[in-house]
């Protein structure tokens, strides 16, 4: 074994990753964004904004704020749907080494079979990551992500129109996140990814109003890492699929606890904004760390942790 290079390759399925660093939906843009900023080749995979059928303009502003350890926003989904996807931003993503996975959420299960038709068979996409804390039209507003068999429903109709992995991101704003990540794992899904935002507010104490315009929004960064951490320990322990940590990551030290804790990859959010470059060092931070350990392969990394026990 060569531990002055370590092999970073994991893989989600049927879908090897170079690395096991991703960017995270709706932090990252469509790619070309970042282009002049960081050689996008070295990532394990770019997960691009999420999409929906038709173009969305989002929420009014202001729909960003700053927290303690954290930011909260109310962007409201904004794309410019599915089909400009593919037509303008796609070819030029194709041309990347590396993998670039498709973030996709809809308002009924029918919308969410009807994008993952979109984009059977487009050259380019190498899996589909379905975004299921959206709102669903069908049942007065409720997120699909909170309610396990609505959740299972929407995967066995994204499996049931792609030929693509099919990754799940699960809300976190439920009792108890094992419930829908193992009716998820039994509708047929490839890979989950956890947790997306937790919902919070901020309030303006000389106005007395909201400061975001939505009033509510999605709470991400470090003030939430803690919880992921803990979410990613329990879903591991509950599926046999591979699992993706997201929330809070802000260096390698960060996305080292996720793998130690069972995470097969990590995804970084927040922390682009901070620091455009910041999957880069993560990247280079996970290296160097496996040098320093003498791990060959990530392997030896995923799920190391140890509990003493009595």
């Amino acid at each position: 074994m060569n531990y002055s290079k370590p092999d970073l390759r994991t893989k989600l399925g049927s879908l090897e990753l170079k690395n096991p660093v991703m960017t995270a939906s709706g932090t990252f843009g469509y790619g070309k964004e970042f282009d002049s900023l960081l050689d996008l080749n070295l990532l394990g995979a770019i997960i691009v904004k999420g999409l929906s059928l038709k173009p969305r303009g989002g929420n009014p502003p202001p729909r960003i704020v700053e927290t303690p350890c954290g930011m909260l926003n109310a962007i409201g989904l904004a794309n410019i749907g599915v089909e400009a996807f593919i037509k303008d931003k796609l070819p030029w993503l194709k041309r990347l080494d590396t993998e670039i996975i498709v973030n996709i959420y809809g308002e009924s299960i029918d919308e969410y079979g009807e994008l993952a038709n979109l984009l059977k068979d487009v050259d380019g996409v190498s899996a589909i990551e379905v975004n299921i804390s959206c709102p669903n039209v069908d049942s007065g507003g409720m997120a699909f992500g909170t309610d396990p068999y609505v959740s299972a429903r929407v995967t066995e109709r994204v499996l049931k129109n792609t030929d693509r992995p099919v990754i799940v991101k699960l809300s976190p704003n439920v009792t108890d996140i094992r419930l829908v990540a193992k009716e998820v794992e039994g509708a047929g899904a490839d890979a989950l990814s956890l947790i997306n935002t937790l919902t919070g507010m901020a309030i303006d104490i000389e106005s007395r109003t909201p400061i975001l315009a939505n009033v509510s929004g999605g709470l991400s960064g470090p003030a939430i890492r803690p919880i992921a951490l803990h979410m990613i320990y329990q879903v591991v322990k509950t599926v046999e699929i591979p699992v993706i940590g997201v929330g809070g990551i802000m260096n390698y030290r960060d996305a080292l606890e996720f793998l130690i804790a069972g995470a097969t990859a990590i995804q970084v959010g927040t922390a682009n904004f901070v620091n455009p470059r910041v999957t880069i060092d993560i990247v280079e931070g996970i290296r160097r760390y496996c040098i320093e350990k003498g791990i060959a392969e990530m392997s030896e990394l995923i799920g190391s942790l140890e509990i003493a026990r009595d």
